[in-house]
C-alpha cells in the first residue's frame, strides 16, 4: 500500500539497493583432514583430534593457509592435527552476505540430509562468521568490536547426526545463553 511506496521512494531516492548474498564453490584435493569421534570433545591420542584442534585447522583451510609444513613455507608452518587422513576431495562453499537466522537453519537441516543417502564423508561443517563490526550482540551487551571482533559459531554434523557446536566470541563480548 501507501507505507510499502513511500519505503521503496525513500530506498530509490538514496540510491540504496538490495544485494543478493555472493555464492562461491571451491574443491579442495588431497586435503589432510583430521580424524574426529562424534563422542570423544577431547580426542585421544593416535586415535581422534579434539575439538579445538578441528578449530584451528578448520580455520586455516577457511582462510587457505598451506598446511604442509615445509621449511620453505615461513608464512604458516601450520600442519593438520594427528591422526588425519587425506580426504581426495573436499568441497567448500562460501555465502558472503547478510543471511537470515531461518536461512542457516535451512542450510543445517539440508546438510543433514546429505547423510540420508550412503556417503563417504564421516562429518562436515557449517560455519557462521558476523561481522566484525556487527551490531548483533550476547544478552544486553554491546558487541566490542573496537577491541577484537570475533563473532562466529561452526556446526560439525557427524554421519550419525550427532553434532558438535563451537562458538569464538571476543574477549570483551558476553558469551551466548
Amino acid at each position: 500500500g501507501a507505507e510499502g511506496s513511500t519505503l521503496m521512494s525513500y530506498f530509490s531516492k538514496n540510491q540504496i539497493q538490495a544485494l543478493k548474498p555472493k555464492i562461491t564453490f571451491s574443491t579442495l584435493r588431497d586435503l589432510q583432514c583430521p580424524v574426529l569421534q562424534s563422542n570423544d570433545l577431547q580426542g585421544k591420542p593416535e586415535e581422534s583430534c579434539s575439538t579445538e584442534e578441528l578449530f584451528e585447522w578448520l580455520g586455516a583451510v577457511l582462510n587457505q593457509v598451506d598446511l604442509d609444513n615445509k621449511s620453505s613455507s615461513f608464512l604458516s608452518t601450520y600442519c593438520c592435527p594427528e591422526p588425519n587422513t587425506v580426504v581426495e576431495k573436499a568441497f567448500l562453499c562460501t555465502i558472503t552476505g547478510f543471511i537470515i537466522p531461518e536461512k542457516i537453519i535451512q542450510l543445517l537441516e539440508q546438510l543433514c540430509c546429505y547423510f540420508g543417502e550412503p556417503k563417504l564423508a564421516y562429518w562436515l561443517t557449517l560455519t557462521v562468521h558476523g561481522f566484525a563490526d556487527s551490531p548483533v550482540s550476547w544478552r544486553e551487551s554491546e558487541h566490542g568490536f573496537h577491541k577484537g571482533g570475533e563473532n562466529l559459531y561452526n556446526f560439525v554434523i557427524f554421519r550419525n547426526l550427532d553434532y558438535w557446536l563451537q562458538m569464538a566470541v571476543g574477549a570483551h563480548d558476553d558469551c551466548p545463553p
